[in-house]
């Protein structure tokens, strides 16, 4: 005979301050992992500490019982067609902790904030293979552009 054992978690979403940027920093890390490009991860810790105190981002941080286990970072721009816009730059969850809501909170709150500060849409970008991330989107009624490419410029 087989027994489960349910087992009970304490999620939040919280927004982050700086004490949470090592552990930001290590899930993107971990998120580059993921996406076969570590060797392009080159900001630095200090970066990220500099770029918050600026106020450059900001990030919401998912914990499962007190440890940082997600993360979603984001910044305002602007839409010339739109008008405000909230861009989410990076959205992780680590695997072992998938599967429990704390995406769908992390994203939710997102959204929230987005609305929160009078943004008109929300964008990001996900990877053509990402199928869980795909899904995940499809689910949450997000347009997947297809045809929009992108350009970057390396300073």
């Amino acid at each position: 005979m087989t027994k489960y054992i349910k087992v009970m978690h304490t999620i939040r979403v919280r927004p982050a301050d700086r004490e949470d940027l090592h552990a930001i920093h290590n899930l993107v890390r971990q998120l580059a992992i993921f996406e076969n490009a570590e060797e392009a991860f080159t900001a630095t810790l200090q970066q990220y500490h500099d770029d918050f105190d600026a106020g450059i981002f900001e990030a919401l941080v998912g914990e499962v019982d007190g440890q940082v286990r997600g993360m979603a970072l984001y910044y305002l721009t602007y839409s010339t067609w739109k008008g405000k816009m909230l861009y989410l730059e990076d959205f992780v969850v680590e695997d072992d902790f998938r599967n429990l809501g704390l995406g769908q909170l992390i994203f939710d709150s997102v959204i929230e904030e987005g609305r929160n500060k009078g943004c008109k849409l929300l964008k990001w970008q996900v990877l053509d293979w990402n199928k869980d991330a795909l899904r995940f989107y499809e689910r949450n009624n997000a347009i997947i552009e297809k045809e929009w490419w992108n350009g970057k410029l390396f300073l």
